[in-house]
């Protein structure tokens, strides 16, 4: 019981400050992207910020080649297509036209929808379990930016602008929850196949349809804007979602607008007002009830085989063969026994079970 607390609290600590820091650097992605959009069309724009983040991590990898991580396989191509389609092409596409037709500040604002459907998908389609908290957090955020629709003239805001960053919301949820199912597997690997791909198809349309490179200037700043918004917070975000579950980190990501409102403010000179106020304090009550859920009961663990990287906790008791990989942490194909035990869990990959 107490090994399972510390590595449940250890696990819970590294994923909120991998969470928090991830939503930090995509937060910033917004009224900087807006001010990109000024220079050349939104397609062409996703390609460039994916293309920063996966040539960026590409020459992180080659510098840094050794990984102890486990290795995609052929059964994840299903879910890594669904990655690379909603979170890597819808998803930045519709949140850039989107961003074309209302303010940064209530873009970066609308930007919080991404938690409650990220959440919707992990409970009603992957049966994530989210208790009262939870259900308390997603309503916040949900009427927090309901707020932002009784206000169009001061906001920028419109109708196609709300629904363009509601549907890229929507994408990007469903992008949480594939990745969470493979987050087992090297996290650099997912991120920057995702983001090689997502830039060369975004930026092979853009450019068929008659959008244009920037100047060197302002492509080199694409670039590297997609290095952190794209491509370090992503890697980050998908150890997040090893560690706590999507429903989870969904919480800690919906900090991400937070940071694109007040850098809208230092960047582009937008104003706040009583309701803009109100709407955010909504959205920070949300992401504070969701902190304070706690989850603990009996369950059982079924018999399953898989690899991924581990150490020998509580559910980590198995013999090593002579050619599995040295050192405590580590991975390799193990098998779990079944298990009956209490402790406080989130939904990882070790924890679905029905309640």
């Amino acid at each position: 019981m107490d090994e399972s607390r510390q590595t449940h609290g250890s696990n819970g600590r590294r994923g909120a400050a991998y969470g928090l820091l991830a939503a930090a650097l995509f937060g910033l992605s917004a009224p900087l992207a807006k001010r990109l959009l000024g220079e050349m069309t939104p397609q062409v724009l996703a390609g460039l910020l994916y293309l920063g983040a996966g040539l960026g991590l590409s020459a992180w990898r080659a510098l840094r080649p050794r990984t102890t991580e486990a290795p995609l396989t052929r059964a994840d191509v299903p879910a890594l297509a669904g990655v690379v389609l909603s979170g890597g092409v819808l998803g930045p596409l519709l949140m850039l036209v989107g961003l074309q037709r209302v303010s940064a500040l209530a873009g970066s604002l609308l930007l919080n929808l991404e938690g409650p459907l990220t959440m919707g998908i992990a409970v009603l389609v992957f049966r994530e379990h989210l208790g009262r908290y939870g259900v308390i957090a997603a309503g916040c955020v949900l009427l927090g930016a309901a707020l932002l629709r009784f206000q169009p003239s001061a906001f920028g805001v419109d109708a196609w602008g709300m629904a363009s960053i509601a549907a890229a919301c929507l994408a990007w949820g469903i992008d949480n929850n594939l990745t969470q199912r493979l987050s087992l597997h090297d996290p650099f690997a997912i991120v920057r196949i995702k983001s090689l791909c997502a830039g060369s198809v975004n930026l092979g349309l853009g450019l068929a349809l008659g959008g244009r490179l920037p100047h060197s200037q302002v492509l080199a700043g694409a670039l590297l804007l997609g290095l952190f918004s794209y491509g370090a917070s992503v890697v980050l975000d998908a150890y997040a979602l090893r560690l706590v579950g999507a429903a989870r980190e969904a919480a800690y990501f919906a900090t991400a607008p937070f940071v694109g409102a007040l850098a809208a403010i230092l960047i582009l000179g937008e104003t706040l007002n009583p309701l803009d106020l109100a709407a955010m304090s909504l959205m920070a009550l949300g992401v504070a009830a969701l902190l304070r859920e706690r989850h603990a009961h009996r369950h059982v663990h079924q018999e399953m085989v898989h690899e991924h990287l581990h150490v020998h906790d509580e559910h980590h008791r198995h013999a090593h063969s002579p050619g599995d990989a040295p050192g405590e942490q580590h991975s390799h194909e193990h098998r779990h026994a079944p298990l009956e035990h209490e402790h406080p869990h989130v939904p990882d990959a070790h924890h679905r079970h029905r309640h």
